[in-house]
């Protein structure tokens, strides 16, 4: 039996557990304990050490999917790429990143073509920065919104491939992405902030109205206050679930050294979404 976690600030409304199980008992006859692990960010350090003595894998999310990885001896694919981990095998210290592998399993399972697309993804952390690598990958013309100056210039200055903004234009985006957090656990109800071009410091409402399409890879609540206030404005949107589904498939290849398979990742993802209604 494998035991597993996922681990974070606050992952007690993770459905992470859930996904996992179903994906280990219905693709790989495997069963598993998945354990729910919320760390305050002053005693991540402290803790470390122990999940890698405590589990057979885990899965890492905000904030700390940079902060693993001093405790790491590789980084593989995406990982290495990214900067920024999402999955560890305990045993060898080697992390992963499946983050990039479900987000654009996600745009393309819902129809939303990104290449010769314009695309603003606010937020340039961990999740932001695997969008970001990807979109750029597939084509698409991107923009990167970060209230962290220094961190829009480290990931531009790695990535390089997209135009890094402080402030914003008011002006249509084919495609507006959310990964900045906002909208879930305390900020639930809220919107991301921006500085516009303007000189002016508003809500992301203005770029929501002059938006093509709307995602945010918040799953919980399912309908964020950015998707809400998309959806008022008749844009379509996507919120997370599926991105989260994706990756957890990814990751248990991962952890089984199977090879994924994308036809059967949408196949486990209908089969799950049937088996939770």
């Amino acid at each position: 039996m494998l035991k597993l976690a996922v681990i974070g600030k606050d992952v007690s409304k993770s459905d992470s557990p859930a996904i996992h199980e179903f994906i280990l008992r219905r693709r790989f006859s495997v069963s598993c304990t998945y354990d729910k692990v919320s760390i305050p960010p002053e005693q991540f350090h402290a803790r470390a050490e122990e999940l890698f003595s405590r589990y057979d894998g885990f899965n890492v999310t905000i904030p700390f999917k940079g902060e693993i990885l001093p405790y790491l001896s590789g980084l593989k694919g995406d990982a290495a790429a990214f900067g920024a981990v999402n999955t560890v095998l305990a045993g060898p210290r080697l992390g992963y990143n499946t983050d990039g592998y479900g987000f654009l399993l996600m745009l393309g399972n819902e129809g939303i073509e990104v290449k010769g697309k314009s695309v603003l993804v606010l937020g340039a952390g961990g999740a932001g920065r695997s969008c970001v690598k990807k979109l750029i990958g597939a084509g698409a013309e991107v923009f990167v919104c970060e209230r962290d100056s220094a961190r829009l210039a480290a990931v531009h200055g790695e990535f390089g491939g997209f135009t890094p903004l402080e402030r914003v234009p008011e002006r249509h985006f084919d495609l507006l992405l959310n990964c900045t957090g906002i909208g879930m656990h305390a900020t639930e109800g809220m919107l991301p902030t921006l500085c516009y071009e303007s000189g002016e410091t508003d809500t992301a409402e203005r770029l929501l109205k002059e938006c093509g399409q709307a995602a945010d890879l918040i799953y919980v609540p399912a309908r964020s206050e950015f998707l809400r206030v998309a959806e008022r404005y008749g844009k379509r949107t996507v919120n997370g679930a599926s991105m989260l589904f994706y990756q957890a498939y990814m990751a248990d290849c991962v952890y089984l050294s199977a090879s994924p398979d994308a036809e059967e990742a949408a196949r486990l993802w209908k089969e799950y979404q049937g088996e939770r209604q």
